[in-house]
């Protein structure tokens, strides 16, 4: 079977991955084939085509015409001589190369890209049909035993192929026009006229907001992942169709139609600004991050194209590298995935080093800063003005665009969304309340959407969510919402003051799905950052419930959070009698041999350092019962991190000196917190 399946093609619009016959296929097997793909063009007549209709249809029709033929050779079990190899190999080949070229102009979510391509549709249909007329013109009919009246359809093709005027259809070049209009306006900073933008809209079928919808997603994915010569012609009809799908669409078609949860990816790292993910070299997002002998860190390919050159120098310090060892920097690597999770950004096809990070931060047209701008003040005197179902809409269009893009949320923040969001907190109606928390977890990752909230008293009102929400769902963004808001140092301090901010995190570890737990565990984490609300967290029965997790979990990366909330949490007497109380040292000591997560095995040996250091002998005692721990250490001095290294160094000094006093008769001593080495 020669005919590939082109669904299981990964591939980008405009591209055809045809594959040739090879030589020594034989005339039956080409046949068949044939009759295949000729019918599957054929099946694109029930197609919708928004655009190149007529060439669309008059290529399906000429398809048809020869799928005739090949039906009359193979029902009549005629012999195909040799001679005619070589132009049904081509027009194998050029039959894959249309049906590619049909499903781009069928497909869903990309009429609007289609249209405007339209000139290089036309020439890639006038290139297929003059090469299907080639083909037909060194076909040796004569030889083949068809009737007569096929063979005059065939001609009949090869004719038509010939004479052919294939060009942009008027009414596909009007739209264009009239799109190209309305990108000029945006561009002038003039709002266009509603009857232009939905005349476009109603000519390309987009009737609904799903429609609307999946048009954007599809220029999205473009402008990730687009040449870069199209991104800024791609990011203005991105502005435009997401200022299509804010205005004319009121109602959604299918309450929350296309909706996605919240996703369970916080990492509890450290926030860079996203300029330290470009690599130095490159200057290009980093997908594989490395670090070299002097610490800096590099992009994988970069950095061993600059090595295999001859160089032995740090490109960025010029420092002679000791060693062209090349360490993963997977702290890093989990933030740029975190990012590019944030921001609906694909890694998924991480072998093209055309990924930039710049087109997740800001538009790349100044027809799309425009629309975005006339986008958000619309949405926010929708929300502030409009009816309960407008207001829960545009709480749900926030709610998408914050996701989508940085420069989106600033936006919207400055438009006033916060605002009214966060009076829509109190809505009695489940659907405008999970909206309007959701919409606030996206602005929330701008630092200037956590400063608009905290200082408009919104804190009370996500804390009102997180303990008294109306579902599940809307409880477990609310914790989320806390997490963002308390990677900034000042607002700690102020939200585990507040009586409903700990509790309510706990009740939801409590309560929760696996993602609530999850983002209640990193909620606290970002709380007991400061040193004064750690008490409160202990207080409030978190460790047990931590524990909990780490003895019944499957889920690695909640296993991996829980340690790191332990971390800080053993660093006073009563968390780390709490936990040697449950008698879970040897748990914590099971995920430290067990784990596949660095970050875990370090939480593991900073727990296990504070429960010596501030329960003395009884915990050493535990630790040196079990043989395997110091392999374990071992294993960290030379593998971990720097902080992870000195940590497990510390640890084994403590285990050597229990084994020499053991051994020498003087029994257990206690350790005392003034014994051991605090290293941090």
């Amino acid at each position: 079977m020669i005919q590939k399946n082109s669904d299981q093609i990964d591939r980008r619009m405009f591209s055809f991955p045809a594959v040739h016959p090879c030589e020594a296929v034989s005339p039956v097997t080409l046949l068949r084939s044939l009759i295949i793909l000729s019918q599957n063009i054929s099946n694109y007549q029930s197609k919708s085509f928004a655009t190149q209709r007529r060439n669309a249809r008059e290529t399906i029709r000429k398809i048809g015409i020869l799928l005739v033929f090949f039906d009359e050779i193979h029902d009549r079990g005629l012999v195909v001589p040799e001679s005619t190899v070589l132009c049904f190999s081509e027009l194998h080949l050029t039959f894959q190369k249309i049906k590619f070229l049909l499903e781009d102009c069928s497909r869903e979510g990309a009429r609007l890209w289609i249209l405007m391509k339209s000139e290089m549709v036309v020439t890639q249909f006038r290139v297929l049909i003059r090469t299907v007329a080639t083909a037909l013109d060194v076909l040796p009919l004569d030889l083949i035993d068809v009737c007569g009246e096929v063979k005059e359809l065939v001609e009949l093709v090869a004719k038509q192929a010939r004479k052919a005027k294939i060009e942009v259809d008027t009414d596909d070049e009007r739209a264009m026009r009239r799109v190209l209009l309305i990108l000029d306006r945006f561009e002038k900073g003039i709002e266009p006229e509603f009857q232009n933008f939905k005349w476009v809209l109603d000519y390309l079928q987009i009737r609904t907001w799903s429609d609307c919808n999946r048009e954007v997603k599809f220029l999205e994915e473009q402008c990730v992942e687009g040449e870069e010569r199209e991104v800024s012609f791609l990011s203005s009809l991105l502005g435009f169709m997401c200022y299509c799908r804010g205005r004319i669409f009121d109602t959604l078609d299918g309450q929350n139609a296309d909706q996605t949860q919240v996703r369970c990816n916080m990492e509890i790292l450290s926030c860079l600004n996203p300029e330290d993910f470009r690599c130095p070299i490159s200057l290009e997002l980093m997908i594989d991050p490395v670090t070299v002998s002097t610490g800096q860190t590099y992009d994988r390919p970069s950095i061993q194209k600059w090595l295999k050159a001859g160089h032995s120098i740090c490109p960025k310090t010029g420092e002679k590298l000791t060693s062209t060892e090349l360490v993963p920097n997977t702290n890093l690597r989990k933030l740029i995935h975190q990012l590019c999770a944030d921001n609906g950004v694909s890694l998924a096809n991480t072998g093209k080093k055309n990924l930039d990070i710049t087109r997740m931060i800001v538009p790349g047209s100044p027809a799309a800063v425009e629309a975005m701008m006339f986008l958000s003040k619309l949405l926010v005197r929708k929300l502030v003005f409009g009816p309960s179902e407008q207001k829960n809409k545009a709480a749900y269009e926030i709610r998408l665009l914050a996701k989508s893009n940085i420069y989106n949320r600033s936006c919207l923040i400055e438009a006033g969304a916060i605002p009214p969001l966060l009076n829509l907190l109190y809505s009695f109606n489940k659907s405008v309340q999970e909206n309007a928390v959701a919409a606030l977890l996206k602005l929330s990752k701008h630092a200037s959407g956590k400063k608009v909230m905290v200082e408009s008293g919104g804190l009370r009102s996500i804390l009102a969510v997180l303990k008294r929400g109306m579902s599940l769902e809307a409880r477990q963004i609310a914790a989320a919402t806390i997490f963002y808001l308390s990677s900034v140092k000042g607002y700690r301090k102020l939200i585990g003051e507040m009586d409903e901010a700990i509790p309510g995190l706990v009740d939801l570890i409590k309560e929760g799905t696996p993602c609530g737990k999850k983002n209640a565990v990193v909620a606290l984490f970002g709380l007991a950052l400061y040193p004064g609300n750690r008490q409160r967290v202990i207080g409030a029965g978190t460790v047990p419930l931590l524990l909990d997790i780490l003895a019944s979990s499957d889920k690695h990366e909640l296993i991996t959070d829980s340690v790191a909330l332990l971390a800080p949490l053993a660093e006073s007497f009563e968390g780390s009698f709490t936990i040697l109380q449950a008698s879970s040292l040897p748990l914590i000591t099971g995920i430290l041999q067990s784990s596949t997560s660095q970050a875990a095995k370090e939480h593991c040996v900073s727990i296990l350092l504070c429960c010596c250091n501030n329960c003395g002998g009884e915990a050493i005692t535990v630790l040196a019962k079990d043989p395997s721990v110091m392999s374990s250490l071992y294993s960290l001095t030379t593998e971990g991190t720097t902080q992870a290294s000195k940590k497990a160094r510390s640890l084994i000094k403590n285990l050597h000196k229990f084994h020499e006093t053991s051994s020498s008769g003087q029994g257990c001593v206690a350790f005392t917190q003034e014994q051991s080495v605090h290293v941090w």
